[in-house]
């Protein structure tokens, strides 16, 4: 899946930016306020993990202006600010979590797992519907009881058709959710990945909608436990 990354320290943002893409996302990395502020209106990621102190542009007047546009992105805050006025200001204005710096990777991987899960309205880490699930936590897949594990590209595929099975993705509203900037795409990426999504799960599980797009069938949504329930 595709994560925006908004970090203007050079040595952070590398190193998560590499480790980021060695758990199998798909990152864009932006250094200043108004360049993540173009880039979340784009649109297309699973979460965006957001500093304050930016250029340019202050990450809490970014939250502020994507929330007042009706961007419900999950918003992941990575900051050194530690005081409580900070993170109370962060949280009422938008902010799905807040983690401070310094952090350990495992948990901040927890923490993006658990916004976007929050967002799909299900407390624990399965989606889908009761004929296809998707294992947020392992990235695999469950088609009639017979699971299967995932590469990272496959898994932002059948994240993106489950969040609202039944619903027709084009191309290029696939692509957004698979690739990130700079990658190389060529025309028949998706129908390369979904032939072999095919082979692996059955002919039947993607569906290809003539001249629009893909889907996979809306069916019986999976039973989850929501939160607080």
């Amino acid at each position: 899946m595709r994560v925006l990354l908004v970090e203007d320290d050079e040595m952070i943002g590398q190193s998560l930016h590499k480790a980021l893409e060695a758990n199998g996302w798909s990152v864009d990395w932006v250094k200043e306020g108004e360049l993540a502020q173009s880039a979340m209106a784009d649109g297309g990621y699973a979460c965006v993990l957001l500093d304050l102190g930016l250029p340019r542009k202050d990450g809490i007047e970014v939250l502020r202006t994507a929330r007042a546009q009706g961007d419900r992105t999950p918003v992941l805050v990575l900051t050194a600010r530690d005081g409580l006025d900070d993170r109370i200001t962060g949280l009422d204005i938008g902010a799905d979590d807040y983690l401070v710096k310094p952090y350990e990777f495992r948990e901040l991987l927890a923490r993006m797992r658990a916004v976007i899960r929050r967002r799909d309205g299900a407390a624990h880490s399965i989606i889908g519907t009761e004929a296809v699930q998707l294992d947020l936590t392992t990235r695999e897949v469950l088609v009639h009881g017979d699971r299967s594990q995932l590469s990272a590209r496959e898994f932002a595929l059948l994240h993106a058709l489950l969040e609202r099975p039944g619903a027709i993705l084009s191309r290029d509203q696939l692509e957004s959710r698979i690739y990130g900037w700079g990658e190389e795409v060529s025309s028949n990426a998706v129908d390369v990945l979904i032939h072999g999504m095919r082979r692996k799960l059955g002919a039947d599980v993607i569906r290809n909608v003539r001249g629009l797009g893909w889907r996979i069938a809306a069916g019986q949504p999976v039973a989850v436990h929501k939160e607080g329930a």
